[in-house]
């Protein structure tokens, strides 16, 4: 199936790199952060040691970026928790990309939002994926859902929707789940799907998340460093999941959290804590 964006990303070996051009450019770090598994544990908590080491980080001049596969509404919580008010965020796996500055009217502006048709992708899935679950977050930001999906990664309650009306939606993020099966299963059907033109990662359960082709947090993540001048072997990023992967290895400093699978550690520089011992706040205090 081919798959297309309303924005043109490039791949990251098509794009100049950029060498920043003054002394404080060069010893500045741009640190990108996974939130769930490695800012907050998996009920949502965030220990006070993760929290000051961030906030030190950006209190000595460095770029903190998280990059989540989060939706907008989900993620400003994460953001304000850190301290976070000038700067960038990541969302849903690199399809929306934030500016924080407190002089704007919210906070924050949208500065980028990458779309897709979904059509062939969740027409392949529901084949496939029987009894799946299917929410979609829209160019506008709203999610709609079938079967009463509601999850806290959305950020807002999903609008309940019958399928047709996804497949006619122009989608940022597409999230396929199963409840009925193993994670084993899941990830053989999708791949049995053959899924062509689509960024998909399938995270820590049964559970699927798709982007427009080409789009990773790996890409918004180079065209923000390359936006802020920071040469690339100054860059960091610490993740846990399958969605971290391409960020990982486009990182100068790749690291695994402590928890993360064999895959995802393959990926990676170096292993750090698991996030119940504050092994993001390790690598942030390796900074100071």
């Amino acid at each position: 199936m081919t798959m297309t964006a309303n924005t043109a990303v490039p791949g990251i070996d098509d794009q100049e790199i950029a060498v920043p051009a003054t002394a404080a450019a060069i010893n500045r770090h741009l640190v990108a952060l996974d939130v769930d598994g490695t800012l907050v544990d998996h009920d949502g908590n965030m220990s006070s040691g993760v929290r000051n080491a961030a906030r030190a980080v950006v209190d000595a001049g460095n770029e903190v970026i998280l990059a989540t596969g989060r939706s907008l509404g989900a993620v400003l919580p994460i953001v304000e928790r850190i301290g976070l008010e000038r700067g960038f965020a990541v969302c849903s796996n690199g399809g929306v990309t934030l500016r924080l500055d407190p002089s704007l009217e919210r906070g924050y502006e949208i500065t980028e939002r990458v779309t897709f048709s979904p059509r062939a992708a969740l027409n392949t899935l529901r084949a496939k994926v029987p009894g799946a679950r299917f929410a979609l977050e829209d160019a506008n930001g709203n999610f709609l859902s079938t079967s009463r999906f509601q999850d806290a990664s959305f950020g807002i309650e999903a609008q309940g929707v019958d399928f047709a009306r996804l497949l006619d939606a122009e989608a940022v993020r597409v999230v396929v789940n199963s409840a009925e099966a193993s994670m084993e299963d899941f990830s053989a059907a999708i791949e049995a799907a053959g899924l062509h033109g689509v960024t998909y990662a399938v995270g820590w359960s049964a559970w699927l998340d798709i982007a427009a082709n080409g789009v990773t947090k790996a890409t918004a993540l180079e065209k923000l460093r390359a936006r802020l001048g920071i040469h690339p072997a100054l860059t960091v990023a610490v993740g846990d999941g399958s969605n971290d992967i391409e960020m990982l290895r486009w990182a100068g400093r790749g690291v695994a959290m402590g928890q993360a699978d064999a895959g995802v550690r393959a990926a990676a520089n170096e292993v750090t804590g698991s996030v119940y011992d504050d092994g993001a706040a390790t690598v942030l205090r390796s900074l100071l």
